[in-house]
């Protein structure tokens, strides 16, 4: 088993039967494709938040967007990673990958690594390959692509659609993530977490319609389906910043989404308080959440 930096992975309590390696390679380099388009490869254990920054230094767009996320540059095509409406799929143009089914090195375009929202291949066929190396087509320019979130035009103080440059977009990512508790403090309350604990759910148009009005944020995902808040469902059934879901366990101090993990408590448990959050919001909506935690290491049945 391979981890970056362990985003988005709940481990056993009695740990994983096999060998885990923790991904620590680190490195970009580039090369020119054309007058605005230069070949970006990373290394798979590099963070992916420095990957960001560093694209901002050099004038390169594509992935300001993903300021602040957390984990690997290797492991962002797993999940697909995204925010503000940019996605690793908009630049991703292959990547390197050691194949365990085949038992050699092979090398992925974007197309075969079926992105969709936060999810890939590398999902489905868990345990058969351990990405290397990624490189991503990015865009010389000082500018970053347009607005689409109306949040962050506002930390920005300029209309949606606006192009604006592409250090200060960075600056007000980073922000605006701060403010709503995306950025953790390592030594706060809410550190022991593994993210944004839900997907938000597919719906149908006539589902995303009803709920609209009722005030449930939807939007149109990398696949085209609609989309509810998962955050917005969660509070729908009580929950809110900070509330106790069960002995040890909270939703974060400044978002629902996130569940945390305080004083005693065990990963069967968090567990399974997902599994519970699912069901209350099934009972309540006929909407189906799904974890996005991925589980590692021996489970109970």
């Amino acid at each position: 088993m391979t981890l970056g930096h362990g985003s988005n992975v709940i481990a056993s309590d009695t740990g994983h039967p096999g060998t885990v390696a923790v991904i620590n390679t680190r490195g970009i380099t580039t090369k020119r494709v054309d007058d605005t388009t230069v070949a970006v490869t990373v290394a798979a254990g590099h963070p992916l938040t420095d990957l960001t920054a560093w694209a901002a230094t050099e004038h390169l767009a594509g992935i300001e967007y993903l300021a602040g996320i957390p984990g690997t540059a290797g492991a962002a095509p797993v999940h697909n990673a995204g925010a503000y409406g940019q996605q690793i799929s908009d630049t991703l143009h292959h990547l390197h990958a050691w194949d365990w089914h085949a038992g050699l090195m092979r090398t992925l375009p974007a197309q075969e690594c079926q992105l969709g929202h936060r999810h890939s291949r590398f999902k489905q066929e868990p345990g058969r390959w351990t990405i290397l190396s990624t490189t991503l087509h990015l865009t010389r320019t000082d500018t970053a692509a347009p607005i689409t979130c109306r949040r962050l035009a506002r930390e920005l103080g300029v209309p949606a659609g606006t192009r604006p440059p592409l250090a200060e977009t960075t600056t007000a990512v980073l922000a605006d993530r701060h403010h709503r508790g995306l950025l953790l403090d390592p030594d706060g309350p809410d550190a022991r977490q593994v993210g944004s604990a839900f997907l938000d759910p597919p719906v149908t148009p006539d589902q995303a319609a009803r709920w609209s009005v009722a005030g449930c944020p939807v939007h149109t995902g990398i696949d085209g389906r609609w989309r509810m808040s998962a955050g917005w469902l969660l509070e729908l059934i009580g929950c809110h910043p900070g509330y106790r879901i069960a002995d040890g366990i909270r939703c974060s101090q400044r978002r629902t989404l996130a569940i945390t993990a305080r004083g005693e408590t065990t990963a069967t448990a968090v567990a399974q308080v997902l599994a519970d959050m699912v069901a209350r919001v099934d009972a309540n909506t006929g909407i189906k959440l799904c974890p996005e935690p991925v589980r590692v290491g021996q489970w109970p049945v």
